[in-house]
């Protein structure tokens, strides 16, 4: 059966108009397509615009793209010693791949001279590029449900995934599991497609093959989770005989891990070479042995067996009907409970394999979200279809929109939220309005900034260091080293959480508050719910004097 003749029946069957799949006889066209990708891309780009800054999770990749667009590849240990990384290198080795594509994807895309800048708002140009890939790879699994589902459910699929938060929020953000995530929506795309049609054509085995290649190439260069969730998709498709052990699944294996360990050992090894040690590095497999099989990721706290399913999901998928109420409607109809479990149970697997492991988080399993997605788009397709056929699916349709207004709404609240924990971001921006290079001092070509922990922790990057003469130092010293009062005279500036600590004669020039959680009443005991802040940062000056050569 071919796709066309495939989308005619999934029409009928699942009671969509009949003309809603043919091509030409759209009754959304182009201009539909247009305005659904247009608003996943504006979604996310207002999710970027309105909180600009990172932190630590993301700082190895943001880093290492802000090193290679301003000192270019380094192909000489005299230009290495200029990245992050040599003087921070963290626990384990992260892989540079991305942060390599993503630089070479930004050059084209802007001006040289932009680009290469030090600006906050090229790290928002590149954090831009990246979300764009993040929503393109999802907008392609809506072509898939639109074949498997009809366009109806393609709709629904864009306007659920919009109003989820940790999607759009994140999809710009440059952690690893981001850079796995166009990965994976493509393997989805492909496995949707081969579930809902023939799955015996030619077609359909060359979707199987590059699905489980692209999983291959995120588990071994970016996620070594995606590991297990090609474990449960090969599985699955072996034990519903979709796909064959000799021809489709080893092949693809072989091919994945090849490419996959070719690019990363390669670009890796070369990237965290040093004069005394050329061995090869591997970082998935050396975080994978820290954290996995030595235990370290439990020291970063651990949760209940049902975290993912009982917590994760739900603040993930965000809308409350997308989980009570339209992922049971796809697995109990018959029009939709095969391609709904084909679909859905590998990542079921997935998770409940992976909730094994002590240490949880979230974005581990972020890959699955579109998948639950998808399913929940399927009878949210059928419901509004038949919204004017009764009383009952007028009803449900109602709560579909309202549900998903009302997670958009939710949505822009966890963003404003989100939004005020960047204090450091915030922190050096207001120095640098307050401290014009001017005020240097007399002895020195710049101003030098202490940066404590907790702004380093909350969006300072190097991105942010907009004055070429100034030194910011970024070292995490000793408690005996900052508590000699003979360290803080080096300093002009310091952005500290506890001023008190701070040594010496020093003015406080601005404060930067953050997040600080939710309250039902204000100072006067009203009810007013309502979301509070303190203080975070502050921003500080050593006061000049005369004796030391200083402007007054």
């Amino acid at each position: 059966m071919s796709l066309s003749q495939h989308a005619t029946w999934r029409a009928l069957e699942i009671g969509a108009p009949r003309g809603e799949n043919r091509r030409g006889g759209s009754t959304m066209g182009v201009s539909t397509d247009l305005a659904l990708g247009a608003l996943l891309a504006s979604v996310m780009l207002l999710h970027l615009l309105a909180s600009p800054y990172t932190k630590v999770e993301e700082s190895f990749n943001i880093q290492a793209t802000h090193d290679i667009l301003r000192y270019g590849v380094p192909w000489r240990n005299t230009t290495l010693h200029h990245y992050d990384h040599v003087d921070f290198p963290g626990s384990v080795p992260r892989t540079f791949v991305g942060a390599l594509l993503l630089s070479g994807l930004t050059i084209p895309l802007g001006a040289a001279s932009f680009v290469v800048s030090n600006s906050p708002w090229t790290q928002t140009f590149i954090r831009a590029v990246l979300g764009l890939i993040n929503v393109a790879s999802i907008y392609n699994i809506r072509t898939a449900v639109n074949t498997a589902f009809g366009k109806t459910a393609g709709v629904w699929f864009v306007l659920l995934t919009a109003s989820q938060f940790h999607i759009m929020y994140y999809a710009s953000r440059t952690l690893p599991n981001m850079f796995a995530l166009p990965l994976t929506n493509l393997a989805l795309s492909n496995f949707i497609l081969v579930k809902s049609v023939n799955a015996k054509s030619a077609r359909g085995a060359k979707r199987r093959r590059l699905a489980l290649y692209v999983l291959t190439l995120a588990g071994v260069i970016f996620r070594s989770e995606v590991a297990i969730l090609l474990s449960a998709e090969t599985a699955w498709l072996l034990s519903r005989q979709r796909a064959g052990l000799l021809k489709e699944v080893i092949p693809a294996g072989i091919a994945g891990l090849a490419l996959g360990l070719a690019t990363t050992v390669s670009v890796d090894t070369f990237f965290w070479r040093s004069d005394y040690d050329l061995s090869p590095v591997w970082p998935e497999w050396i975080g994978f042995y820290y954290n996995t099989v030595l235990g370290k990721s439990s020291e970063w706290g651990t949760s209940p067996y049902h975290f993912y399913f009982l917590n994760a999901l739900p603040r993930l998928l965000l809308n409350p009907m997308t989980f009570l109420v339209l992922i049971p409607f796809t697995l109990s109809s018959k029009a939709t409970q095969r391609i709904g479990f084909d679909i859905l149970t590998p990542h079921l697997l997935f998770i409940a394999a992976y909730s094994l492991l002590p240490h949880k988080e979230w974005r581990f399993i972020i890959y699955s979200i579109p998948a639950f997605t998808v399913v929940a788009s399927a009878s949210a397709g059928w419901i509004w279809t038949r919204k004017a056929k009764s009383r009952v699916y007028s009803l449900l349709a109602l709560a579909l929109v309202g549900s998903t207004i009302t997670s958009f709404i939710a949505s822009m609240g966890l963003l404003y939220i989100s939004s005020l924990n960047y204090a450091g971001g915030n922190a050096l921006a207001s120095l640098h309005t307050l401290a014009p290079g001017s005020n240097a001092t007399v002895q020195r070509d710049g101003i030098r900034v202490y940066l404590g922990n907790f702004a380093l922790q909350t969006g300072v990057t190097h991105f942010q260091e907009t004055q070429p003469t100034w030194l910011y130092d970024k070292t995490e010293y000793e408690e005996n080293t900052l508590l000699d009062p003979l360290f803080w005279p080096d300093y002009d500036w310091a952005v500290v959480e506890h001023p008190e600590r701070v040594i010496g004669s020093w003015e406080p020039m601005d404060s930067v508050a953050g997040y600080a959680g939710l309250a039902l009443r204000d100072d006067s005991g009203r009810i007013r719910p309502h979301v509070r802040t303190e203080t975070k940062l502050w921003v500080l000056r050593r006061q000049a004097t005369t004796a030391e050569g200083y402007e007054t």
